[in-house]
C-alpha cells in the first residue's frame, strides 16, 4: 500500500509511518536487535565450548582414529593392544600410522600449586600426523628437546609461565619451548609434547598407546579403509573411525549426554524462550499503539488484506533494521571473544538459522498483534 509524500511521489505507506514514527517502533527494533544478538552468542559459544573437544582429530592429518573399542569421544580413550595397526600397516591405502598417547599428569607451578593436565603425546617428526594443522614445522622440532612441552597461550597465565619457563609435571622437570593459540580444554590445561618426553614423564605408561592415527593416499575411500581395519574378533579390542565422524560424535556426545552439555544446551534454550516472548510482546505493542491509524484506514474503506500488508512490510524492515544492529554487535563480540581467549563457532548454518528465526518472529508478532484490531469495529477504537 502507498501514499503520496509532499512532492506527489508513491511512498510505502510502511515505510513512511516507520520513518516518521520511529520513536514509537525504537523499542521494537531493539528488542528484535538483542534477541538476534542473545540467540547467536548463546548458541556460537555452546557450539565453541563443544567443538572444544574434538580439537585433537580436527588439528591433525589423520583421516583415520584407531582406539578403544566403542570409544564415546576422543578425550575418553584408553589404552589399546599395541597390536591394534598390524592391519593397518598392511592395508595398500596406507601411507602413515603413528602413535597418540593421552594421560594426564600433575603440574607444579612456581609457587608450588598443583594444576592438572592433560598430555597429548604425539611423534614430532616433520611428516608427523598429530596435530599437524596447529603446530608449525619449528614447533615440531622444539618438540624433539627432551622435556621439551608446548601449552595454550590461554593457559599461559594460569600456570604462570612463558617460554623458556621450567616446570614440573609429576615430579620431573619440563621446559616450555613453544605457545598455541589453540587446544584451551574443558576444565584441564592442555599439553602437548613428544612421545619421548611421555615415556620420562609417565615411566608407569611406557609403550601404552591410546591411539593410532592412521593417514590414506590421496582419493582414498577413508569408509571403506575403516570399515576393512576394524577388529573382526569375536571379541573386539579396538574400533576404527574416520576423523570427521569421530569428531562429531564427540561433540554429539558432550552436547547431549553430558550433564554439562544438557545444562548448557538448557540455558541457551532458556536464552531463546526468552528472547521470543520479549520480542514478541515488545513488536506486539508497538503496532497495536498505532490502532487509531489502522482504524482510520479500516474506516476509509482499506481493505483488511492491504492492512496486513502494511503490517507485514513493517514488520520486515524492524526485523532487517534490528538484524543489521545484530550483525554490528556480534562482530564486536566475536572479536572481544577472540581477544580473550573465548572459543565461538558461528557457522553459515547457524546464522541463517538465527536470521530465519528472527524475521519469523516479527513477521507473526505484526500478524498476531493486528488481529485484535480486524475483529473491533473500527468506531470503537477512534472514540
Amino acid at each position: 500500500m502507498t501514499i503520496l509524500d509532499n512532492v506527489g511521489r508513491d511512498v510505502s505507506l510502511a515505510r513512511a509511518s516507520l520513518r516518521y514514527e520511529w520513536r514509537r517502533y525504537l523499542a521494537a527494533v531493539l528488542a528484535v536487535t538483542f534477541a538476534g544478538l542473545l540467540v547467536v552468542v548463546q548458541l556460537a559459544l555452546l557450539l565453541g565450548l563443544f567443538s572444544s573437544v574434538s580439537t585433537p582429530i580436527t588439528y591433525s592429518a589423520a583421516d583415520l582414529w584407531i582406539g578403544y573399542r566403542n570409544t564415546q569421544s576422543v578425550d575418553m580413550g584408553r589404552p589399546i593392544p599395541t597390536v591394534s595397526d598390524t592391519d593397518a600397516w598392511i592395508h595398500p591405502d596406507v601411507t602413515r600410522v603413528e602413535r597418540y598417547l593421552t594421560a594426564y599428569g600433575d603440574l607444579r607451578r612456581d609457587d608450588g600449586v598443583a594444576v592438572s593436565v592433560i598430555l597429548h603425546a604425539i611423534d614430532p617428526s616433520p611428516g608427523g600426523l598429530g596435530f599437524s594443522v596447529l603446530l608449525s614445522p619449528e614447533q615440531r622440532e622444539l618438540l624433539d628437546e627432551p622435556g621439551g612441552i608446548i601449552i595454550a597461550e590461554a593457559d599461559m597465565k594460569k600456570l604462570g609461565a612463558r617460554v623458556g619457563s621450567v616446570l614440573e609435571i609429576n615430579n620431573r622437570r619440563v621446559t616450555v619451548v613453544g605457545v598455541t593459540e589453540a587446544m584451551r580444554a574443558i576444565g584441564s590445561t592442555t599439553v602437548i609434547c613428544s612421545l619421548a618426553t611421555a615415556r620420562t614423564l609417565l615411566p608407569e605408561q611406557r609403550g601404552e598407546v591410546t591411539y593410532y592415527l592412521v593417514g590414506l593416499r590421496p582419493g582414498a575411500d577413508s569408509r571403506a579403509a575403516a570399515r576393512t581395519l576394524d577388529d573382526k574378533g569375536p571379541i573386539k579390542r579396538y574400533s576404527v573411525w574416520e576423523a570427521n565422524a569421530f569428531s562429531i560424535q564427540s561433540e554429539l556426545y558432550w552436547l547431549l549426554e553430558s550433564g554439562a552439555g544438557v545444562g548448557t544446551a538448557f540455558a541457551s534454550l532458556l536464552a531463546l524462550v526468552v528472547g521470543v516472548v520479549i520480542t514478541n510482546q515488545t513488536l506486539s505493542g508497538a503496532i497495536q499503539a498505532s490502532s487509531k491509524e489502522y482504524a482510520a484506514l479500516r474506516a476509509l474503506g482499506v481493505s483488511k488484506g492491504a492492512l496486513k500488508r502494511v503490517v507485514l512490510e513493517q514488520s520486515f524492515w524492524i526485523g532487517t533494521v534490528g538484524l543489521s544492529l545484530t550483525a554490528v554487535l556480534f562482530a564486536l563480540t566475536a572479536v572481544l571473544a577472540a581477544a580473550s581467549g573465548v572459543a565461538m563457532v558461528f557457522p553459515l548454518w547457524l546464522i541463517l538459522s538465527v536470521v530465519i528465526l528472527i524475521y519469523l518472529i516479527a513477521l507473526t508478532s505484526g500478524l498476531m498483534s493486528l488481529k485484535p484490531l480486524m475483529n473491533t469495529d473500527p468506531a470503537t477504537l477512534l472514540r
